[in-house]
């Protein structure tokens, strides 16, 4: 299985077609989007392109493709124009022998077990760590708003090999899974 996990849009229409193209390109199977899509919330400077109905535009043909939950700037309004679910906190999604968790990171770490990958956003930094009993912890950081000098970019896993990757190609660190 290949995925494209991604964090942190707010919005840009500009980075989001950057972050579009790169799917397309990797040949994802799955997209897993981390939260904040649409709005650049009240502590964000707007991002470049900051065109949200253009950021609904180029994640409807992938809708089928995306597995999404809700970030602290999502709303329920967020929903109505979104063809896919942005309404859940947590998401799980089964792949290669791997249990990924999926939450944007601003609410409370669920029980995970050795092995597990958690993957979150919100801190608009990239982070790869193992954390409490042995559960990979992964943040790709933010597209359109990067912090503490990071790139914008995005995580391509494949075969138990997590990426960080930024627009220009480049790789910016890897990981294998714990049990891989």
């Amino acid at each position: 299985m290949k995925f494209i996990i991604a964090s942190d849009i707010h919005g840009s229409a500009f980075w989001c077609e950057k972050l579009a193209k790169a799917f397309e390109d990797e040949k994802a199977e799955k997209f897993l989007l981390l939260g904040d899509i649409l709005y650049h919330g009240p502590r964000n400077p707007l991002p470049d392109g900051y065109a949200p109905k253009e950021v609904v535009s180029l994640l409807t043909p992938l809708a089928d493709k995306i597995i999404c939950v809700r970030g602290n700037c999502d709303s329920e309004v967020d929903q109505m124009v979104l063809p896919f679910n942005v309404s859940s906190d947590y998401a799980s999604v089964f792949a290669d022998g791997i249990t990924f968790h999926l939450s944007h990171g601003h609410r409370p770490v669920p029980a995970l077990s050795r092995g597990e990958v958690y993957l979150t956003g919100h801190t608009h930094v990239p982070m790869n760590a193992v954390e409490g009993n042995g559960f990979l912890h992964l943040n790709p950081g933010s597209i359109s708003l990067p912090k503490e000098g990071s790139r914008h970019g995005y995580i391509l896993y494949e075969n138990g090999l997590f990426t960080f990757k930024d627009f220009e190609g480049n790789c910016l660190g890897e990981c294998r899974h714990l049990t891989k």
